[in-house]
């Protein structure tokens, strides 16, 4: 969560210096594929990049890319912190996701949890007021949904595919799906700015191998409750940089996205406690 704050941060930065969002999505991605693969070549473990299952990491990098394109939006578009509590929308989605797609039963629990995160984020938007960027509230709530999304992918292909290679291939991948854009949007840029590009790319790298890592590690809810401790790091830096303090109302706001995603992650761990072992091979 330190390094994607920074690498938000960063964004921002980027953003306030007039690089358009396709090119830092571009450098986001395509920086992070010649740092992996030097490091696996150092390490004698390229062959780490081999895959069986291409398919799967090219959906995987289109819904990801996706996703990246709407927390780029919401980073420059609004104050890092209110940015950083829409993210936590994730575990709420993840819960809708769960009852709708996967015909997961959810009980009263969780719907009271989704019904009190949703109204923390009403609270925090304000719509009809001026304060925050509708747009940016928009990019923030689909990069929520998309990481949802997304996790569940990745807990997926973590089964079969080590972390470096669900991060090589989202890069990859990635790089090609934003380069596409690049005759359009490219630019020269200075040394400060090529500096914040670089930046982007290693910050984002590291954060994506340990949330890979994470995830192949834990169930996907625990994972995503992490992302609370963010919201220090994204207000300080809004502090420190731009000398943005979040709104009285995000205030309001923030504790009930925030207990809704405890109450979503207390119930996931007493319903896996509740399977029977028998039960939870079957399910694997």
């Amino acid at each position: 969560m330190l390094l994607l704050s920074t690498m938000f941060m960063l964004i921002k930065l980027a953003g306030d210096s007039g690089m358009a969002v396709p090119e830092v999505m571009f450098w986001r991605q395509a920086v992070s594929v010649p740092v992996l693969l030097v490091g696996l070549a150092l390490t004698g473990n390229l062959t780490l990049v081999r895959t069986g299952r291409i398919g799967t990491h090219a959906r995987r990098a289109v819904t990801g890319t996706f996703g990246l394109l709407c927390n780029v939006s919401a980073a420059i578009l609004l104050p890092l912190a209110e940015a950083t509590t829409l993210s936590f929308t994730s575990p709420l989605f993840a819960v809708v996701i769960a009852a709708v797609v996967m015909r997961d039963h959810v009980g009263p629990w969780r719907w009271t949890a989704v019904v009190l995160g949703f109204a923390g984020v009403l609270i925090v938007a304000q719509p009809g007021h001026v304060p925050v960027s509708m747009l940016g509230v928009a990019a923030g709530l689909g990069a929520g949904f998309v990481v949802a999304a997304v996790s569940f992918q990745i807990r997926d292909l973590s089964r079969t595919e080590a972390p470096v290679t669900c991060v090589f291939w989202f890069g990859l991948f990635g790089a090609l799906l934003a380069g596409a854009l690049m005759p359009i949007y490219a630019t020269s840029h200075t040394t400060s700015q090529w500096l914040l590009l670089v930046g982007i790319g290693l910050c984002g790298t590291g954060a994506q191998l340990l949330i890979t890592f994470a995830l192949r590690h834990a169930a996907v809810a625990t994972v995503i409750v992490m992302d609370y401790t963010a919201l220090v790091w994204s207000t300080l830096y809004g502090w420190l940089i731009w000398a943005q303090w979040p709104l009285r109302v995000t205030w309001i706001g923030i504790p009930l996205i925030i207990a809704a995603g405890v109450i979503i992650t207390w119930r996931e761990h007493r319903r896996a406690r509740a399977i029977p072992p028998i039960s939870a091979l079957e399910e694997d």
